[in-house]
């Protein structure tokens, strides 16, 4: 799929601001003439070489090194090369300018990466991992980044990829000889056995995803309840800090509060609302307001009730308006109060964890619930990080295996057992972008930082 590139970018490839060192990327056909004007000469391949970057005048810009990788043995497959100067924005911005003015143009988000992908460099999974890499909140998601990056999650779903072709080929031979002599291809087995053992395969990616996914993606949880129950020090106690005002006064919480944390390297996103219930106080309708928007959003409700009081009227209530929009847990607190044991439980058949936020009493229990939430295995560091279009891609592929299977079995129909695998094989080709389309990879690139 190699695409020759009609430009040369160029971009700020290290973070912006003042740094010690400045790297500035430049890929594409210009390089090498580029590279030339600027510093008087083209360095030896893969060399670091000392050199001024000159202005138009022949004055020193900066002086810094210059590396040169050219086509195809680069990141994207084009002509590259890298100068190291200091990290001042003003010397980086004349830079920059300096190579507009010599033929390149200043890159857009994710177009080196991009370039990578349509030059083969990259499956378009390890292109994404590359994104996930810099944003990695944690050292158990930073390493399945590069794990993906290395190619882990693409080999899965390429060694898939080919058993179904295989199991095509055989389908559609049956298909083609019907009548072979005391031969029943679509009957004998061996198209059944191999469609079950794909599936199993598949299966076991898809749990090693839904881990992978789930320590990247991590969970955006609302935490909702009557005034006064201690929805607030919840908040507090699962993010080690006063984040939130706690007073014994209901509808202190007036604003959405948001938290950013990790649990063992689970990413959790907690947003404290204000107590949800009718007031003639504007400023406190607001904040009701705000937290039934939040719902929406959420991927799971946090419901805290008093543990001494049990489930309320009002808290009934709730979760009858809160059972349509998302998953609910109740947290029943103040069992310092209730003297109830602390952990997970059911309540009148809900979900429940009882907990103290005064005393942390049933906050690992409380920890454990949310990671199984996200499909993470405590005993387990995901293999690769995944994305949601990852599992979504995976989930449809498994229904394609899943239909292809009643063809054959129910209806002995060869011509829609191979339709139903060659929908798979495309399902699972969208993750690496062997089957993918302009829009997705649009959306994929523009995600990325600038310079990758």
């Amino acid at each position: 799929m190699a695409v020759a590139a009609p430009d040369t970018i160029a971009a700020l490839a290290s973070a912006a601001g003042q740094a010690g060192v400045a790297v500035i990327r430049l890929s594409g056909p210009d390089v090498p003439a580029i590279v030339t004007a600027l510093t008087g000469r083209l360095p030896a391949p893969r060399h670091a070489a000392l050199a001024g970057f000159l202005d138009e005048h022949g004055q020193a810009i900066d002086r810094g090194l210059v590396l040169y990788f050219p086509a195809p043995a680069s990141f994207t497959g084009e002509h590259v090369a890298e100068l190291h100067g200091h990290g001042s924005p003003v010397l980086v911005d004349l830079l920059l300018a300096r190579l507009v003015a010599l033929g390149a143009r200043l890159a857009g988000p994710g177009e080196f990466s991009q370039r990578a992908f349509l030059n083969d460099k990259l499956s378009l999974d390890q292109a994404e991992a590359i994104a996930d890499a810099i944003a990695a909140t944690s050292a158990v998601t930073a390493r399945a980044a590069v794990r993906s990056l290395e190619g882990v999650f693409a080999r899965d779903v390429d060694a898939l990829v080919a058993e179904l072709t295989a199991l095509r080929v055989y389908t559609e031979a049956a298909i083609d000889f019907p009548d072979e002599e005391d031969v029943d291809f679509l009957g004998d087995g061996q198209i059944l056995g191999r469609l079950d053992a794909i599936a199993a395969r598949l299966a076991d990616l898809r749990a090693a995803a839904g881990q992978g996914a789930g320590f990247r993606d991590g969970l955006r949880v609302v935490i909702l309840g009557a005034p006064n129950v201690g929805k607030s020090s919840l908040l507090n106690r699962l993010s080690r800090r006063d984040s939130a005002i706690v007073t014994a006064i209901a509808g202190t919480t007036r604003d959405v509060l948001t938290e950013q944390l990790s649990i063992d390297g689970l990413p959790l996103t907690l947003v404290d609302t204000a107590g949800l219930r009718e007031t003639d106080d504007p400023v406190e309708a607001e904040g009701v307001r705000r937290a039934r928007a939040e719902i929406a959003g959420a991927d799971r409700v946090l419901l805290v009730i008093d543990d001494t009081a049990g489930v309320t009227a009002n808290d009934a209530a709730l979760l009858t308006e809160l059972a349509p929009a998302a998953g609910v847990t109740l947290i029943a607190n103040k069992i310092d109060l209730s003297t109830n044991a602390p952990g997970a439980c059911a309540i009148d058949g809900h979900t429940a964890v009882r907990v103290s936020a005064k005393s942390g009493a049933g906050f690992d229990a409380l920890a454990a619930h949310l990671k199984a939430l996200a499909g993470v295995d405590d005993q387990a560091e995901p293999v690769f990080v995944a994305r949601r279009r990852h599992l979504a891609a995976l989930d449809e592929a498994g229904v394609c295996l899943t239909t292809a299977r009643q063809r054959l079995t129910v209806d002995a129909a060869g011509d829609l057992v191979a339709e139903e695998l060659r929908l798979a094989q495309n399902a699972l080709g969208a993750i690496t972008g062997r089957v993918t389309s302009d829009d997705l990879l649009g959306e994929i690139f523009s995600s990325f930082c600038i310079g990758k």
